[in-house]
């Protein structure tokens, strides 16, 4: 019988260093493959500094696999962080992981993969693949904390016929507890990848001001208004400010204001009360169909309109202009251009896209 080749992703954490861990001990023929995403400066921890890819090879090493270290800054730079900053720019907010996934990680492991001969990629990722009536789709991870299937929407057929999630059937502390067990203490001790991996101190104002150029000249301050057009004071610029957002803005009303709207053209940020942020209704664009080939009108979907979330009850129904109309039973709270709305059917990921305001 033929060993299966799998290609582990691996970045130096406790969650892709255990998947390989454990594929070996099941028997698979395994490689390491480590991408190198941004140029790590002054980034000392998580998935894009330097230590990472150390850390990477050194596991590979001690656990006796081949381990390859993969440049793709470039496609990385021109393609996830463009994104990133263009969608700021135009007072969006953005989800690197979302157009990370299927454009530079999965593409370029899997082309690596197929140069050494690999049958399948895995990730240290908390979710499922499942298959169905011919497609290939995904299902929440077991630990219902960790599941990362939010992040997995748009990956192809393509890619997902070629994926392992071996993780998904653990929760995290399984994991910390098998790190344990072999003895890797030193996994369980490090801190988790931060929320935006090129972004070493999570502040993305200060990384818009040093990659946009003339920042300070083409982002001036502008005025706060309240929701009857009042003129509350002023605030730093627009990319700075997302909807929903409660600390940071630097004015004081008395009560907890939040920004409710963002406003390019006029360079305005909204200012309300909590419950104005309350909506019935969005609309989503570029929709990817994962479970199913397609719908026109569904009833019995939910929806998750952020990563921290649990899927909201929906209708949705197919507009005129190829959008999708989504109609919720109760309302949601902050409904944010640019991030993704993820339809699930019971734990299964249904389709996703990108989040637009009516």
């Amino acid at each position: 019988m033929v060993q299966t080749k799998i290609a582990v992703a691996m970045s130096g954490g406790i969650d892709s260093s255990i998947t390989a861990l454990l594929l070996k001990e099941q028997g698979y023929d395994i490689v390491g493959i480590t991408l190198q995403l941004w140029d790590s400066g002054e980034i000392q921890n998580g998935c894009c500094s330097s230590k990472a890819v150390e850390d990477a090879r050194q596991f590979a090493e001690y656990i006796g696999v081949q381990h390859y270290v993969v440049d793709v800054k470039e496609q990385f730079k021109s393609c996830v962080v463009r994104n990133f900053v263009d969608e700021y720019m135009n007072a969006r907010t953005p989800n690197p992981c979302v157009v990370c996934n299927p454009n530079v990680k999965w593409k370029s492991i899997l082309q690596k993969a197929e140069e050494l001969g690999c049958d399948k990629i895995a990730t240290g990722h908390y979710a499922q693949i499942s298959f169905a009536n011919g497609r290939y789709y995904v299902t929440r991870g077991v630990d219902v904390l960790k599941d990362q299937s939010y992040v997995m929407w748009n990956l192809s057929q393509e890619q997902l016929a070629k994926t392992v999630f071996p993780l998904g059937k653990y929760k995290k502390s399984e994991i910390r507890e098998m790190a344990v067990k072999y003895g890797f203490t030193d996994l369980v001790q490090k801190s988790e990848s931060q929320e935006i991996c090129f972004i070493p101190d999570d502040d993305y104002r200060k990384f818009l001001r040093s990659y946009v150029p003339d920042f300070d000249t083409i982002i001036q301050k502008g005025e706060y208004r309240s929701m009857e057009g009042k003129v509350l004071g002023m605030h730093e610029g627009y990319p700075f400010y997302t909807i929903g957002q409660r600390k940071g803005l630097g004015i004081a009303l008395g009560v907890p204001a939040y920004v409710q709207a963002v406003d390019k053209d006029t360079n305005t940020i909204t200012i309300g009360y909590r419950d104005d942020l309350l909506s019935s209704e969005l609309l989503v664009s570029n929709l990817h169909f994962s479970k199913y080939e397609s719908f026109d009108a569904v009833s019995h979907l939910s929806v998750k309109i952020r990563y921290n979330t649990q899927p909201a009850a929906c209708r949705v129904e197919l507009q005129e202009n190829g959008q999708y109309k989504v109609c919720f039973e109760n309302p949601v709270w902050a409904v944010t251009p640019g991030q993704s709305a993820v339809f699930y059917e019971g734990e299964d990921v249904v389709a996703g896209g990108i989040i637009e305001l009516i």
